[in-house]
């Protein structure tokens, strides 16, 4: 069998999942790429990549500029076009179709062929992987949507039109799946796993299962508003066992300056576009950064003290010299940074074990975030970013959160932000636009060109049109400033 290396595989898959476009439908793949084997002729070592870089090319690109827009990292830039809509909260049910599809159809139809081929040959590290990546990438999809095709997907032309799943019931059976594959026996013979097909962890099973650990932890913590018991419950249970979570990223990392090789978002909002210029520093984070003499500063906008424009401002003048977003073609994607790791756990011990170690795993989170821009946080974090040990319990809460928005704005991750605003209410949402004279830094804004009602930011997206086209049992389409069913 011909070896590929990570690159390779990078250059091989990634094309095809960046340039595919709405009009491309699950249902209706009847287009092969004779470079890309079809599920009858892979193999784990050869699907399992296909199916992570799936993931990666739609979470790391379309739906990053989404998280970087509602969570207000950057914004449209003014006199620029491309994602106004987005930026004015003006989304239909056509603008998502493509990560809607690929997501299906080339990430969790593929993590689906990887777990029963996996289960049939009892390679149990094969099989802990796609399901980690399954409940990964299924999560995602029930963060946006609420509701998924979820046990009646993926089961051919046996079934074209699948039920929608409920967002609650499909996580309690991700994280039952997470369980089983975490039970399994990793010891056996059967278990190899070719290094280079993994391209998240290089083969290490033991980083596979901090991952399964650390992704379970966030789900409970999703569920703290509509699910209180059980998200405590989950969550004692893990840390009174002593499972172990992520101390370093779950990413993919081996991009390089070349066409179809790339970060996704680099590719898609820069090399695509022809320009860097579509999405520009945000007053939001920006004023943040600057009121705390925040270093990622640099990191983030390129200079400690940036010119930033309002966030949805892109008809206003006087902005020509804000800075761009920076970018770089050899960008992580990350699932679950080492910050994120350590900051849930700083929420969860906060919660439910007591607070005892909340301080130390908060010092950690921040540390882990400033580290992954190139940053030293130690006199953050005993400074201007102190754990309020004397605080309340929201007051850390919101702490710990606001660190994690921070942190999002690196690595393709700021959809994250998003998710977690509308799961706390932090950052704050501020009662006057960032003009004001009262605004206070870091508290998100309504976008100034929204076509929503006064006071209303999104909390979804709408089903894809390819879904409800040729769904029959879709529902109705729901508005996006109504909450999934774990918001706040």
């Amino acid at each position: 069998m011909k070896m590929y290396n990570k690159k390779s595989l990078i250059s091989v898959f990634l094309l095809s999942i960046l340039l595919m476009g709405v009009s491309c439908k699950k249902q209706l793949d009847v287009n092969q790429n004779p470079n890309v084997p079809t599920l009858s002729q892979g193999n784990v070592d050869l699907v399992f990549p296909a199916a992570v870089l799936a993931t990666v090319g739609k979470v790391g690109g379309d739906l990053t500029i989404l998280g970087g827009l509602w969570s207000q990292v950057f914004t449209q830039a003014a006199l620029a076009n491309q994602y106004r809509y987005l930026d004015s909260y003006d989304v239909k049910s056509t603008d998502f179709n493509a990560s809607w599809d690929v997501l299906y159809s080339s990430g969790l139809k593929n993590y689906k062929y990887v777990i029963d081929q996996a289960k049939a040959s009892q390679n149990w590290s094969y099989y802990l992987m796609g399901n980690v990546m399954n409940a990964y990438t299924t999560e995602i999809l029930v963060d946006l949507y609420d509701q998924i095709p979820y046990f009646q997907a993926l089961q051919g032309t046996s079934t074209l039109q699948p039920k929608f799943d409920d967002g609650f019931t499909i996580y309690k059976d991700l994280i039952a799946r997470i369980d089983t594959s975490l039970n399994k026996d990793f010891t056996v013979s059967t278990n190899a796993v070719t290094s280079n097909a993994d391209l998240v962890f290089g083969g290490d099973v033991s980083q596979w299962i901090a991952f399964a650990n650390t992704l379970k932890l966030k789900m409970y913590l999703r569920m703290v508003n509509a699910q209180p018991a059980l998200a405590q419950s989950g969550i004692t249970s893990m840390i009174n066992s002593g499972a172990v979570f992520l101390t370093k990223d779950a990413s993919v990392t081996n991009f390089t300056n070349i066409l179809d090789k790339d970060n996704p978002f680099f590719e898609q909002n820069q090399r695509s576009l022809n320009t860097p210029d579509n999405l520009r520093a945000s007053t939001t984070m920006v004023k943040w950064l600057v009121a705390n003499h925040d270093p990622r500063a640099i990191a983030y906008y390129g200079s400690a003290a940036p010119l930033s424009e309002n966030q949805g401002d892109f008809a206003g003048a006087g902005y020509g010299s804000v800075p761009d977003f920076v970018q770089s073609p050899t960008d992580p994607v990350i699932f679950i940074s080492a910050a994120e790791s350590y900051l849930l756990q700083a929420e969860a011990d906060a919660r439910y074990m007591g607070g005892a170690k909340a301080q130390s795993l908060y010092n950690q989170g921040v540390m882990a975030a400033f580290a992954a821009t190139g940053n030293d946080g130690t006199s953050f974090f005993t400074g201007v970013y102190a754990y309020p040990t004397a605080g309340t319990l929201e007051q850390q809460i919101e702490a710990i959160v606001t660190q994690k928005w921070a942190s999002f704005a690196h690595g393709c991750h700021m959809l994250e932000g998003f998710f977690e605003k509308n799961r706390t209410g932090y950052p704050r949402t501020s009662p006057v636009y960032s003009t004001d004279l009262s605004y206070v830094p870091g508290q998100l804004v309504i976008s100034k060109n929204s076509v929503l009602g006064a006071g209303l930011m999104p909390k979804r997206l709408v089903f894809p049109f390819d879904e409800t086209s040729l769904n029959s049992n879709a529902p109705a389409l729901v508005p996006i400033t109504t909450a999934v069913w774990w918001g706040k």
